[in-house]
């Protein structure tokens, strides 16, 4: 067999496929064997038909196009891997001479896994962000535990600053109620910049059955842009007034806050945990910086079949994330203005799921280039971390028993080990710390 490979792009290449003879002997014992399965002749019982009896009974034209289909398979299988070709998506066949038993000529055209050329990746320029922990930052967590613990007197005085009101509104717009604007038996604290400018406000004053047309403008900037600068009315009852009682700051307030002796116990907690989730932070952006700066060190092509698959990818969890919101994919192009799929697809969809996919190829290529793997030892421990995580769930526990899901969880593991590794030959205090 004789195999030309021509290439289109650096993601598409048309083989063509000449097979003579011992291919296509070799292609119709396949498909005598599978027409063995099936076909009827009297004394031998059905799949048990000796492969010669098949093929003197068998209808020529339907061994022909067996014979057809089995060499066709046959050869483009070995073709792209004779070729080291990765194929990611079924090749798109034109037939172009078959004589029977004689020989076959067709092309194969599909898109392939792209080589990846990397940059160099021990000379990027990232730097850890400092972490500081501001005394504001932790009175601010205080006060919202505060706020937690705090006691509630219903009144029948009108409601100030401060206040909790529990509340009924309907937003209209031109008369209409609009998306996502009602709420019901809604709590609110009154000066806490919840609602868009002016709401808050405009319930000052009032007392429990009272009831107000609330006549605001959204601000032009509002990330929902069918409601940017958009004039509405707001009715609303109030159905309740309390007053908020919040604790003192002592000790007792300290012990029911968590298991603290003290105030200073308290707040030395809640450092330490706020830089915890700083130090966090701050190692994510600096991976993020370093697999950015990777990615654009290195020539890389997006093949279209792994763009437009993120894409669904990124419309599945859109479409989820939506669903907690109670928003369809139509209201949420309207609200993002977009006219349609295509141009939420220009818009946002493209980039992300390119950036996504060089960022996956990337890291994948460096992964072999620097010989990581995931052992077996790291991979059961995942799996079992997975698996507890979903302890009172026995059909998602097993799931993580597939072949297809380890895979999955290796897969990530390796790219966890690569994107770490990275942080490692690219930032002093790591490359410190390897060698302590």
């Amino acid at each position: 067999m004789k195999t030309t490979v021509k290439k289109l792009s650096a993601t598409r290449v048309l083989v063509t496929v000449a097979a003579g003879q011992p291919e296509l002997e070799t292609a119709e014992q396949v498909a005598l064997k599978r027409m063995a399965k099936n076909i009827k002749v009297n004394g031998f019982r059905q799949g048990h038909v000796p492969i010669a009896v098949v093929k003197k009974h068998a209808d020529p034209h339907t061994l022909s196009q067996e014979t057809l289909e089995a060499a066709i398979n046959r050869a483009v299988a070995e073709a792209f891997l004779s070729n080291k070709l990765q194929v990611l998506d079924r090749p798109e066949v034109e037939l172009k001479k078959f004589v029977p038993g004689e020989m076959l000529e067709f092309t194969a055209e599909a898109d392939i896994m792209p080589e990846v050329k990397l940059g160099d990746y021990k000379k990027l320029k990232a730097t850890k962000k400092a972490i500081k922990v501001d005394k504001k930052d932790v009175e601010e967590v205080i006060e919202r535990i505060r706020k937690g613990l705090a006691e509630k007197a219903e009144t029948t005085e009108a409601a100030r600053d401060g206040d909790e009101v529990i509340i009924d509104f309907v937003g209209k717009r031109d008369g209409e109620a609009f998306q996502g604007g009602t709420g019901k038996d809604y709590p609110l604290t009154l000066g806490s910049s919840a609602f868009i400018p002016g709401f808050e406000e405009a319930l000052v004053g009032l007392k429990a059955g009272d009831k107000k047309d609330v006549a605001l403008q959204f601000p032009k900037d509002y990330h929902a842009k069918d409601l940017a600068g958009a004039d509405v009315v707001f009715e609303t009852t109030v159905k309740k007034v309390n007053k908020i009682e919040l604790p003192e700051l002592n000790d007792e307030f300290a012990a029911k806050a968590g298991p603290y002796t003290s105030m200073d116990d308290l707040r030395q907690d809640i450092e330490a945990e706020i830089t915890a989730q700083q130090e966090r932070q701050a190692l994510d952006e600096l991976k993020d910086d370093l697999v950015k700066q990777l990615v654009a060190a290195s020539d890389v092509a997006v093949p279209d079949v792994l763009r437009q698959d993120q894409i669904r990818s990124l419309e599945q969890d859109l479409v989820q994330n939506l669903r907690y919101r109670g928003m369809t994919l139509d209201q949420y192009y309207e609200s993002r203005g977009f006219a349609n799929r295509d141009a939420w697809v220009e818009a946002e969809a493209n980039d992300t799921a390119e950036a996504r996919i060089k960022a996956g190829l990337v890291l994948a290529e460096l992964s072999k280039e620097l010989a990581i793997e995931a052992t077996a030892d790291e991979l059961a421990a995942h799996i079992n971390a997975y698996k507890q995580q979903y302890a009172n769930n026995a059909e998602m526990a097993k799931h993580f028993d597939q072949p297809e899901a380890q895979r999955e969880i290796a897969n990530r593991l390796i790219t966890e080990k690569t994107v770490d590794k990275l942080v490692e030959l690219n930032t002093p205090e790591a490359k410190k710390a390897k060698t302590a």
